[in-house]
């Protein structure tokens, strides 16, 4: 596909970004919608699981498809893919219950994780590793306009016509993105496709979704000492083990362990496991800064938030040009994330003093670290291992983020949670001391993300008693900042940590051609029936 016409890449490649376009737009625009929807359908119990669900659908199709594709091609995937997404999102449209869209949301999940999967994949296809730099730069700036406009559409839409139409607004873009793959995206027929690993299939979905699903749930509906936590990880260790004896004793693995052997692509996909913990991290529990103790708004959070993304945009796009051109990436990568990590920890700075500007530098800098590290790590893994495999890699890449993003959104929300369940005791003697029921509702930090609750219960407040009732707040404002700083900082030691592994990464030549034999790639030999050994 590399030696197609430029003009027909291109036109295929916008036929791609509008598929993850689409794609992308139905995942972010929900979060706003949230609470209209819960109001609609009811089941507030179970509003989480419209997200988790999407979340483990699409981590583990990724994977699996990105092995298939290698095997049979990216056209079936991508279209099959577009094909059940159209129709889950319109069905997201037409629920009449909280079950109906999880079991929906379900579904875009399963079709997500294809298009996001053969998507990139597909960059890796019609381009060599010298070319895709840009694309990939691109494909950086997709998310990020797709994670600035989507919550703000969504919250227009919810506030002006019902609730359906964040799920069918976008419609038209997954209709001409499914006819333009269909007639121009090329079929290449591999030729030897060999056998599903279906039992290593099962393994590795047996070990990705209870590991989701115990770092998603621990801290928040169970203690992680608790027996549904502790079960969870055991089933993960049994379906890991599991797999990894399974995966020696087939001849057409579903996750080749002989990449792992691969430095390049070992420590690239490490790497993206730190910024996933670094990068989700922020975007979760910025808001909880910005309007618990700065006092934002929430309509007004949104808009800060975009600070970091339309700086990622930016910056990705400009690295994946640099990167085309030159051909080199480590200097560039060590620099982004350098940028990303100093981001992060001059987050622990922030105080109940800091204002709304002090938040939109701290998170420009974030978004400019972020969109130069973003591109590399795909490229470098695509460029260091066969071209057989680069479906498997490719999609790789997005499961270890994936994983880093649910992995570090957890620990750090354990860190929030120790650090405030610390530091409240002293505010929770202050309001025991005084005769108002109402200064005993301050003891629950959410309070503090709703300026409307808070200034009703601050009316309820006997006139001598809101002196008291100010200083509560503060305390609990500053005992909010000092619970997300730690959190913060965890972040910051895991970009420290990316920093220096990236020293380590072998920087290999970006080859000009996929079918270049590059002796500094260091390509592995997957099994015969028994075992894996490099390729000398």
């Amino acid at each position: 596909m590399e030696h197609l016409p430029l003009k027909k890449k291109i036109t295929i490649m916008v036929a791609v970004l509008a598929s993850m376009l689409f794609a992308a737009l139905n995942q972010t625009i929900v979060g706003t919608a949230m609470p209209k929807i819960v109001s609609d359908l009811g089941g507030m119990e179970y509003f989480s699981w419209i997200f988790t669900i999407y979340m483990l659908a699409s981590s583990v199709t990724a994977i699996l498809v990105g092995k298939l594709s290698d095997m049979y091609g990216r056209k079936p995937f991508i279209l099959i893919g577009l094909g059940m997404f159209i129709v889950a999102t319109f069905l997201c449209g037409t629920a009449t219950s909280i079950y109906m869209l999880i079991l929906y949301r379900g579904l875009q999940g399963l079709a997500g994780g294809m298009i996001f999967s053969t998507a990139f994949a597909s960059i890796g296809d019609l381009f060599s590793p010298r070319e895709r730099g840009r694309w990939q730069g691109l494909m950086g700036a997709v998310f990020g306009l797709a994670s600035v406009f989507g919550p703000t559409l969504g919250g227009f839409i919810v506030d002006h016509y019902a609730w359906k139409w964040i799920f069918w607004i976008f419609l038209p873009i997954g209709f001409v993105a499914f006819v333009l793959i269909m007639r121009l995206f090329p079929s290449v027929p591999r030729q030897s496709r060999g056998r599903v690993d279906y039992l290593g299939s099962i393994f590795l979905a047996g070990t990705i979704i209870p590991m989701l699903l115990a770092f998603s749930w621990a801290g928040n509906l169970y203690e992680w000492g608790s027996f549904q936590i502790i079960g969870l990880f055991t089933l993960t260790f049994i379906s890991l083990g599991a797999f990894l004896v399974a995966e020696q004793k087939v001849a057409n693995p579903v996750l080749p362990l002989g990449l792992f052997k691969n430095s390049v692509f070992t420590i690239s996909n490490i790497i993206g496991l730190l910024i996933g913990m670094a990068m989700f991290g922020a975007i979760m529990y910025m808001p909880f800064f910005i309007q618990g103790v700065i006092g934002t708004s929430a309509t007004k959070t949104g808009f800060i938030m975009m600070s970091m993304m339309l700086s990622m945009v930016a910056s990705s796009t400009i690295v994946g040009q640099l990167i085309t051109k030159t051909g080199k990436y480590k200097k560039l990568a060590i620099l982004g994330l350098t940028i990303m990590g100093i981001g992060i920890f001059s987050l622990t700075t922030l105080s109940g003093d800091s204002t709304n500007t002090d938040a939109v530098l701290r998170l420009i800098i974030i978004g400019i670290g972020l969109g130069c590290s973003f591109p590399i790590f795909t490229i470098t893994i695509q460029n260091a291992v066969a071209y057989k495999h680069l479906g498997v890699a490719t999609s790789s890449v997005q499961l270890f983020r994936q994983l880093g993003g649910t992995i570090g959104v957890s620990i750090m929300g354990a860190i929030m949670n120790i650090i405030m369940t610390s530091n409240m005791k002293h505010s929770a003697a202050l309001s025991n001391s005084n005769s108002s029921g109402e200064l005993d509702k301050l003891a629950d930090p959410k309070l503090l993300m709703d300026p409307d609750q808070l200034e009703a219960l601050k009316g309820n407040v006997p006139q001598e008693q809101l002196g008291m009732f100010e200083q509560i707040v503060a305390m609990m404002r500053s005992t909010l900042s000092d619970a997300l700083n730690g959190a913060f900082l965890f972040g910051a030691i895991m970009m420290v940590v990316a920093v220096i592994l990236v020293l380590f990464l072998k920087e290999v030549r970006l080859k000009t051609s996929n079918q270049e034999d590059d002796e500094e790639t260091e390509d592995v030999q997957v099994t015969t029936r028994g075992h894996a050994h490099m390729s000398k």
